[in-house]
């Protein structure tokens, strides 16, 4: 055991304490490192949306102009409607808070299940199309272990998240570097050396636009343009991936998280919109074996024309090499936001509630292995074809987009009132004209190439949600009128009955909860069963930091005060019945551990002891209502019998 907890520390990293505000600052990230950690998986579409979109224009590329205009655009329609949500939501939550609170709670649930479903396929499809493209650099023969060496990277990725958002950006920062300048450099070259021939570029898309439009009529036009633009869609996946995780940058959080979104928006628009223009200007066609991306960078360094044919392959190598080593790195937005998503889905117990869980690094560990998991298994299932895994991405995102602008838009009508609310409504209203439009566009291409089959699993875990909530909601009502028989303020205390605590006699000690209810009947229950043998009352409470209350300060102080009041109310219970009473409590991210630790000391001062805590019971046991419940009680019960310690598990029915 102590080898396994020496490993597992090495991997994860040294615990941090939740509530020192040095913890905070150290693990808060800056604007810069937050681009690179979320925006990772949106610059990586650049390659290979833009070829998406450009293909589809068929021969008619000088229209590439209003393609690359549009896809521009776009972004940045789409990032200040995030940047809204970054105003409204500072907490973090993105587009499944934003549904749920503008929305209602159903319309969240199907925000929150399509993000999952994009995020699990973010990691796969990122992984997948960066493996292709480091495996186009080797001979066939290697292709064979191809599969393999995306299960080994997503378990080495899953294992690098142990650690923390911050020290997993730092990691993968150099990749995402050496993209960002090889890029723009090419990119800035490629544009400059038809510097002769830009002045023409407007004139031949508008030429081509009234040509076509006088063939086949307007209509036709704007069908191919739309049609190109949608299939492109993929080009956006990943701008609200800020907006999911602004409870983790640095303060303040709401100025930070627009920076984060500018960066983004900007380098991806200009990526984007810059490759789409590199086709167009140096008629880019397809080539057998390589991408689009590939065939016009070969040509760009070709024409620099410096050093010798093997120092140009050097640089395509290095560039192409940077495309795949950023692809590998999108899929760390999928480890970020993934375990985000499932941290406030659980918060409205929609999934179990371990996905608030924060780790000993603070991390929703439960929610990345999750997500490594289950891109393990869509790896196996779709043996990691990019095609495939392409057709099931490209649907959710935009499904996600379209309900938070909708939201955006009822929120800003709803507060007509307000400093530029038109403004913000024509916005958001503009952004879910164009979200709105490619999901159709998309959802009618795609649905028979496989799009059927996120449709599929989103309604199933829909569905599988929806089954969670409503054990959950049954459970909550049990305990909440139980909580509601002991509710109300601490019974007033005549000090001069109030007892000293007398180490020599008997003493319970009381493992509390957060539900009332159910800890006065574990104290009701030790009355019944050992009447006036117990003299001393002791009552232990841990409060556990998970992912909801870590999310400031304030939520911090409000737990502190509920356990507070609530030892205060059990220990004045006592007093008033003639009982001496005392209470202890510890706050950390593992209750068990800290449980442990209180039950030693107070054991040590009070050797006549013994430890009592209530265990829910339930009508039907099976294993759904092992895994929605924490299994504290029995765990504690097990390490302290191991120790030779007294617990007595006192059962409360629920339904």
């Amino acid at each position: 055991m102590a080898a396994w907890s020496k490993w597992w520390r090495h991997l994860a990293g040294k615990p941090l304490d939740p509530l020192a505000p040095e913890t905070r600052h150290a693990i808060a990230v800056v604007p810069v490192l937050a681009w690179v950690g979320l925006g990772a998986d949106g610059l990586s579409s650049s390659c290979y949306g833009p070829e998406e979109a450009f293909l589809a224009l068929g021969t008619h590329t000088p229209l590439a102009l209003f393609l690359a205009l549009a896809t521009a655009c776009t972004v940045f329609i789409i990032a200040v409607g995030y940047n809204q949500v970054i105003e409204l939501f500072p907490t973090g939550g993105g587009g499944y808070r934003v549904a749920t609170a503008l929305l209602g709670p159903r319309p969240g649930l199907v925000s929150g299940a399509a993000l999952l479903v994009d995020y699990v396929l973010t990691v796969a499809t990122s992984l997948a199309s960066g493996v292709d493209a480091f495996f186009s650099l080797l001979p066939v023969e290697a292709q064979a272990f191809k599969l393999a060496t995306e299960l080994v990277i997503v378990i080495m990725m899953t294992g690098l998240n142990f650690r923390g958002m911050k020290e997993s950006i730092l990691v993968l920062m150099p990749i995402f570097l050496a993209f960002v300048v090889l890029h723009l450099g090419l990119i800035v070259y490629g544009v400059a050396a038809h510097g002769d021939h830009l002045g023409a570029v407007v004139p031949n898309a508008i030429g081509e636009a009234s040509g076509m439009s006088q063939a086949m009529g307007p209509i036709v036009v704007a069908a191919l343009l739309m049609r190109a633009f949608s299939l492109g869609g993929g080009t956006y996946t990943g701008l609200e991936a800020v907006s999911n995780n602004v409870n983790m940058l640095a303060e303040p959080r709401v100025s930070n998280g627009k920076w984060t979104m500018f960066y983004m928006a900007t380098s991806l628009a200009f990526t984007a919109g810059g490759i789409i223009l590199l086709y167009m200007l140096w008629n880019a066609a397809p080539v057998e074996g390589k991408t689009l991306n590939a065939v016009v960078f070969d040509r760009i360094i070709d024409h620099l024309g410096f050093g010798s044919a093997w120092s140009r392959h050097a640089l395509l190598a290095a560039l192409l090499a940077s495309e795949a080593g950023l692809l590998l790195v999108g899929a760390q937005t999928g480890f970020l936001d993934g375990p985000a998503v499932l941290s406030n889905m659980a918060a409205d117990y929609w999934v179990p509630r371990h996905f608030r869980d924060l780790s000993a690094r603070l991390v929703r560990q439960n929610g990345v292995i999750v997500m490594g998991l289950a891109s393990l298994l869509i790896l196996l299932w779709t043996h990691g074809q990019v095609a495939v895994l392409v057709v099931l991405y490209s649907i959710n995102v935009f499904l996600t987009f379209s309900l938070s602008l909708l939201g955006l838009c009822i929120y800003w009508w709803r507060h007509r009132g307000e400093p530029r609310w038109i403004v913000r409504f024509a916005l958001s209203l503009l952004g879910l004209s164009v979200t709105a439009t490619v999901l159709v566009i998309t959802l009618v291409e795609k649905f028979t190439d496989g799009g059927w089959l996120t449709v599929l699993v989103t309604g199933l875990v829909v569905a599988l949600c929806v089954f969670i909530k409503r054990h959950y909601t049954t459970t909550r009502a049990e305990l909440a009128r139980a909580d509601a028989l002991f509710a109300g303020s601490p019974p007033l205390v005549d000090a001069s009955r109030v007892r000293p605590l007398d180490r020599s006699l008997p003493t319970a000690i009381v493992l509390v909860g957060k539900h009332r209810g159910a800890s006065m009947h574990a104290l009701l229950w030790v009355e019944r069963l050992f009447p006036g043998h117990f003299k001393n009352m002791i009552f232990l409470a841990v409060g556990e930091v998970d992912a909801q209350s870590y999310e400031g300060q304030e939520t911090l102080h409000r737990l502190q005060q509920t356990i507070g009041e609530s030892l205060r109310y059990y220990v004045a219970n006592c007093q008033r019945h003639g009982l001496a009473a005392d209470s202890r409590a510890a706050f950390g991210t593992n209750p068990v551990l800290e449980f442990m630790t209180l039950v030693d000391a107070v054991t040590a001062e009070y050797p006549n002891s013994v430890c009592f805590a209530s265990k829910l019971i339930f009508r039907h046991v099976n294993f759904l209502t092992a895994w929605l419940h924490n299994q504290t009680p029995g765990e504690l019960q097990e390490r302290l019998h191991l120790q030779g310690k007294q617990m007595v598990l006192l059962p409360m029915n629920v339904a």
